[in-house]
């Protein structure tokens, strides 16, 4: 059985998943929340975050690292911090500083009590109950701040060890205690077994964990390392959410480990694929034998490591797909800007074609977003107009003799070259200016031209 070792997540072997049953997607809250599996800020417009995690509470001078990461590509930072545990503690004027340091370098901030790490198996660690008492402590940092922050209540929570209450009744608790101090964030729960779920405890009680939410703005936090070593682990475990129709994100993941060699590939390319968010473990300053899983060297932005040039420059990666929340632009989420070339550039942009429609309809924006001989991957961003839609349907037809042989997201249907998608039922209610998207596998040969898309709303 093996531990988190210094600043690095933990494991076990995998096991198989089972489907949970879709339900009613969740309700709206005040500032970044939950709609359906979605991440979407205040004015609809989707968020999916593509960023890192920052050892703050052990390097709190390294406050230049905010403007580093943003500078990287990232619109998003998960934050350590601590109560008490480590010493000094994050208190509220240091967790304001933070809050502030994000805000200043347009990010998104994910902030996670470090506390709880490995609770019933690794000593010094706190519950999850423990962890609402900190976030209570600092609420004045915390409070008017729901556009640009998500509350992480405890970081990989429990270890392997059984405990009492276990992970769904504190998780539930937990987030219920937070709720009755007056707190409106978003609120991200990780899984328990160092994160991991190789239990699938998280994948098969997030329903019961999302409904003990009054305001159901909960989303479910994975840890990718070893247990999800393969594409069919990966794949399961993301499509038992998709059926479930609950929000989930990879809230850390490395391309090494310890316990095992994750596929990072896979969990970056299916991440883009269905519209999840990624942040990767981590900026800089570990130890313990993980020192491998800095993404600079000493914080410094200038030496990238070989998983820094991966998760920042690589394919999938975090410049080649972030996209600025929309708060500090003003402007909801619009598709990346047309590209000449219908293959992936050498910097990883993608080929966008023109939108359509507009007004009270819709738009839809498609990309190619990887290529190889042979094959593609693709992406259609569907957006509101001016008022809400419930439901949509895109249509393009190939110039290319293009084929699709896979889809998600979407229910997809071909007639020779032409080609309609329609929403599946938990994205097609989308608010005015709000945005989903549905991504396929396609063969092509020759040319990948990238072709003319409608939308029909509903």
């Amino acid at each position: 059985m093996k531990k988190r070792i210094a600043l690095a997540a933990a494991c076990l072997a995998a096991a198989g998943a089972s489907i949970l049953v879709a339900v009613q997607p969740a309700q709206a809250a005040v500032g970044l929340h939950v709609s359906g599996r979605n991440i979407v800020e205040a004015n609809g417009s989707t968020f999916i975050m593509r960023g890192v995690s920052h050892a703050h509470t052990w390097f709190p001078s390294q406050t230049s690292s905010f403007a580093n990461i943003k500078a990287l590509g990232a619109n998003a930072v998960r934050v350590v911090l601590s109560g008490g545990r480590w010493q000094p503690a994050n208190g509220a004027s240091d967790v304001a500083n933070v809050v502030s340091l994000c805000k200043q370098n347009r990010l998104i901030c994910i902030l996670e009590d470090h506390d709880t790490t490995g609770f019933g198996e690794q000593g010094g660690a706190v519950t999850l109950d423990a962890a609402v008492d900190y976030w209570i402590s600092v609420k004045s940092a915390l409070v008017g701040q729901e556009n640009y922050i998500i509350l992480n209540i405890g970081n990989e929570p429990f270890g392997n060890n059984a405990v009492t209450p276990g992970w769904t009744e504190a998780t539930s608790n937990a987030i219920a205690r937070l709720r009755s101090n007056g707190f409106e964030h978003l609120i991200m729960v990780d899984a328990p077994n160092w994160g991991q779920d190789w239990q699938f405890t998280m994948r098969d009680n997030a329903r019961t964990v999302f409904n003990a939410d009054p305001a159901r703005n909960t989303v479910f936090s994975i840890h990718m390392y070893g247990v999800f070593d393969t594409v069919a682990e990966i794949n399961a475990y993301f499509d038992a959410f998709a059926a479930a129709g609950l929000p989930l994100v990879v809230g850390e993941f490395g391309f090494n480990h310890s316990d095992g060699d994750p596929d990072e590939d896979t969990i970056m390319a299916q991440a883009q694929a269905r519209g999840i968010g990624y942040l990767g473990w981590s900026w800089s300053g570990n130890s313990g034998g993980v020192e491998y899983l800095d993404m600079v060297t000493n914080f410094n932005p200038n030496q990238l490591t070989s998983w820094g040039q991966r998760i920042f420059n690589g394919a999938n990666g975090i410049k080649a797909t972030a996209r600025e929340a929309s708060i500090y632009s003003g402007q909801t989420q619009s598709p990346p800007p047309v590209s000449t070339s219908p293959s992936r550039t050498p910097s990883g942009s993608p080929s966008t074609s023109p939108t359509s429609g507009g007004g009270r309809g819709c738009t839809a924006a498609y990309t190619i977003v990887n290529q190889w001989p042979g094959g593609f991957q693709g992406e259609v961003r569907v957006t509101a107009g001016s008022a809400a839609i419930s439901g949509w349907t895109v249509s393009w037809t190939f110039g290319n003799g293009q084929t699709i042989t896979q889809s998600w997201n979407a229910s997809v249907t071909s007639n020779g070259s032409g080609v309609t998608a329609r929403n599946v039922s938990y994205n097609g209610n989308l608010g005015a200016g709000a945005s989903t998207a549905f991504g396929f596998l396609g063969s092509w040969n020759g040319t990948n031209g990238t072709p003319n898309v409608s939308c029909t709303a509903s």
